[in-house]
């Protein structure tokens, strides 16, 4: 998994320069996780991680220079990426 999110983290700062390198990972951990936990609820056969990256690769190319916006409109957030931190 590290490799996969080390890989999408810097595609996302590549799109987005005003993102800190923990919050990108955060990006990109919450975008992998919400992917996969949806076509879970909605009883999709799981297709592995190379689909799951193929997505967020996806969502980051279309969104990524804008994700540091969606926290101003979306407060609930905001304790995500406030914080230079990693999720684990």
């Amino acid at each position: 998994m590290e490799t996969y999110f080390e890989r999408l983290t810097n595609l996302l700062l590549e799109k987005n320069d005003r993102l800190s390198y923990g919050q990108a990972r955060t990006w990109v951990e919450l975008l992998w996780e919400d992917f996969e936990s949806n076509s879970a609820k909605a009883g999709d056969v799981y297709k592995g991680k190379n689909v799951t990256e193929r997505i967020v690769t996806q969502l980051i190319q279309q969104y990524g220079d804008k994700l540091d916006e969606f926290v101003a409109t979306n407060p609930k957030y905001k304790h995500l990426l406030d914080n230079d931190h990693l999720k684990h």
